[in-house]
């Protein structure tokens, strides 16, 4: 993955992390839920500083002690509102990829001909259903340049030019208000409050 400037977690550090990242991108994917999304795509570079490394390592978070990661991110403040799942979500993913990818996330989606098949890829992911499949899809479209054919198709609603549905239309602060916006309208709406 070719250096990007991204701004998910709306602070530098934890920003320049997810942009040269593959897998510090993955994990704030993974850890997007039940939390705000700067929370959730900071926790990267929280987990990274904690483990007194510049990158995150799939190797090494899968070969570590359950309960020594789990402790990683249940230090004050948290990486997540729930620390002890995501902990074991993460080790999950990081297996994963060791197993599949020999721990290189980008491997995830670099030899991916067709939207399909990255939406494939990212779908059997541990922790990824389809919908965060999409959303990762559209963000590795329109801000990370990985565009196999078919990629707006496979992401869904998320792929659409001009949307803001998602993190992957997030590229500054105007747009996570505008996202934002959006999620608390199809809240209301899926609640039946209009």
């Amino acid at each position: 993955m070719k250096r990007t400037d991204l701004h998910l977690a709306q602070n530098p550090e934890a920003d320049e992390l997810l942009g040269r990242s593959p897998l510090a991108a993955l994990v704030g994917m993974l850890l997007d839920q039940q939390v705000p999304m700067e929370w959730a795509f900071s926790g990267p570079h929280t987990i990274a500083t904690r483990m007194e490394a510049t990158d995150l390592d799939a190797h090494r978070i899968a070969a570590m002690d359950p309960e020594d990661f789990a402790g990683l991110l249940q230090q004050k403040p948290a990486v997540h509102r729930y620390p002890g799942s995501m902990a074991k979500r993460i080790q999950q993913l990081c297996q994963y990829l060791v197993e599949h990818y020999d721990g290189d996330a980008e491997g995830v989606w670099r030899d991916a001909g067709t939207g399909a098949q990255l939406l494939k890829n990212l779908g059997d992911l541990p922790g990824f259903g389809t919908q965060k499949a999409q959303i990762f899809t559209a963000l590795l479209g329109k801000q990370l340049g990985v565009r196999p054919t078919g990629w707006r198709e496979a992401a869904g609603p998320y792929g659409e030019d001009g949307s803001h549905r998602s993190v992957a239309d997030i590229t500054g602060p105007e747009s996570l208000a505008r996202v934002r916006a959006y999620k608390q309208e199809a809240k209301k709406a899926a609640s039946g409050n209009k």
